[in-house]
């Protein structure tokens, strides 16, 4: 089951040129879109399905640094100042909230990890707490478990998924030129002298000379039309949110059992950290070395499926045609089924935590994470084809730099100066043959 997302209307009529063509209309390219707006360029944001429906909608509602691999920490930096003002920048509510995020561990080992996070970050002018155990448990009123210290970041916060996205995209369209296409899947692009000079979409054609590909999920196989190697693999998590009523925490808390945020209407998002399902594809098969030293981090929690997507990923052509239906009018919202099991675990570990409250799952669902080998996403010009740029592989910490990523996307689109440095992006990283390496996040 998807969980509700807000609707804003499409805009009818497809405009014949503009400045820049944004495909995907998640938390990255609605940002993107703002940006631009401010910025007095005209904008088409193109999108399959419905804005903010997949991954955008379905994640956590995290806006933090603490644990971020120390590659995104300027990013995640800007991107809270940005969170900060965009309510007011916007006319309308993200959801938005400066409520801090808890991390609490009995875990030794893990500890030590998280007091070296912290001294490094501390050199990144981001300033985290180490809590003691006593320290966690002042913060964690209600809460029963045997912690022996933490992290906290009071500056980091929340927002609402199902909110944000929308609100953000129909602030765009106030602000200036920005016209929004949902249903409207992009087929493909067209190229002159070797460089993007159209965007082909299944209700027309937008000619630009300024692409910005921000379709998640979809991202590698849109590219793999065009000849462009974006390794990338997705994953599938499950989340679900809580009845209103329950008094937990008022921000952000992550354990090893359970992960949790205050919603505005009263109740949390529960998840498990780093936890889920990949679907194995014959893309996956031929980027397995590329992924090697992140399996071999995170293989405890992850697991493997062989389904539909294998057959379908050995029957997809890369050269549809685009005066055709494409891919990706085929699957306008991807919507995978939640993971009962992964429910019920946290579920029942988050109840022992706290059984003072009457917990009961209202509403669970389940998102399809695109990942790159490193977890750090790809913010960059496209290698091999001029005038488009990439924002993808988020790997399930894109909705929180959402505004920066999508600001700094819209910097290397237009030439404008970026608003922090790219080179931790670039899409080239993943084609030099350089060493690839697990991420260094928490």
């Amino acid at each position: 089951m998807s969980p509700p997302v807000d609707r804003i209307p499409s805009d009818e009529r497809l405009p014949e040129a503009a400045d820049v063509v944004i495909i995907g209309g998640g938390i990255i390219g609605v940002s993107a879109a703002l940006h631009l707006a401010r910025q007095g360029r005209s904008v088409a944001l193109i999108e399959k399905g419905q804005v903010g429906a997949e991954q955008s909608s379905r994640n956590w509602g995290w806006c933090r640094v603490q644990g971020r691999d120390p590659d995104e920490i300027p990013l995640a930096q800007a991107s809270l100042r940005l969170w900060g003002d965009m309510n007011e920048v916007i006319g309308g509510e993200s959801g938005f909230r400066r409520t801090g995020i808890i991390r609490a561990t009995r875990d030794p080992a893990q500890m030590a990890e998280w007091e070296g996070w912290a001294a490094e970050a501390q050199g990144m002018q981001q300033h985290t707490r180490v809590l003691s155990a006593t320290e966690v448990k002042e913060l964690l009123p209600g809460n029963t478990e045997d912690f022996i210290g933490g992290l906290h970041t009071p500056t980091d916060g929340r927002a609402e998924p199902s909110m944000a996205a929308p609100a953000i995209a129909a602030g765009a369209r106030k602000l200036g030129n920005v016209s929004i296409h949902q249903n409207c899947a992009a087929r493909g692009l067209e190229t002159t002298g070797g460089r993007v000079s159209a965007v082909v979409t299944e209700k027309g054609r937008i000619r630009t000379d300024a692409v910005i590909l921000s379709g998640g999920a979809w991202s590698s196989l849109f590219l793999k039309r065009h000849g462009v190697t974006l390794p990338a693999a997705v994953v599938n998590a499950t989340a679900f949110r809580t009845q209103p009523g329950l008094d937990l925490t008022e921000g952000n808390l992550s354990t090893s059992a359970y992960c949790l945020r205050r919603r505005l209407d009263g109740g949390y998002t529960v998840a498990l950290s780093g936890v889920g399902t990949l679907e194995l594809t014959p893309e996956n098969l031929l980027n397995a070395r590329a992924f090697w030293p992140m399996f071999q981090k995170r293989r405890k929690n992850l697991r493997f499926r062989l389904g539909r997507r294998f057959l379908d990923g050995l029957r997809q052509r890369a050269d549809w045609a685009m005066d055709a239906p494409s891919p990706f009018e085929a699957e306008r919202v991807r919507d995978p089924a939640p993971d009962p099991a992964l429910v019920n675990r946290a579920l029942s570990s988050l109840r022992a935590a706290y059984p003072g409250q009457r917990i009961e799952v209202a509403e669970a669902w389940g998102g399809a994470i695109d990942s790159t080998p490193d977890a750090v996403p790809v913010i960059s010009p496209c290698e091999g084809l001029p005038g488009l740029t990439l924002a993808t592989g988020f790997s399930g910490h894109g909705f929180g730099i959402g505004p920066a990523a999508g600001t700094l996307a819209a910097n290397l689109a237009t030439g404008e100066a970026p608003i922090v440095d790219p080179r931790a992006f670039r899409h080239s990283r993943f084609l030099s043959g350089e060493p690839i390496r697990a991420s260094r996040s928490l």
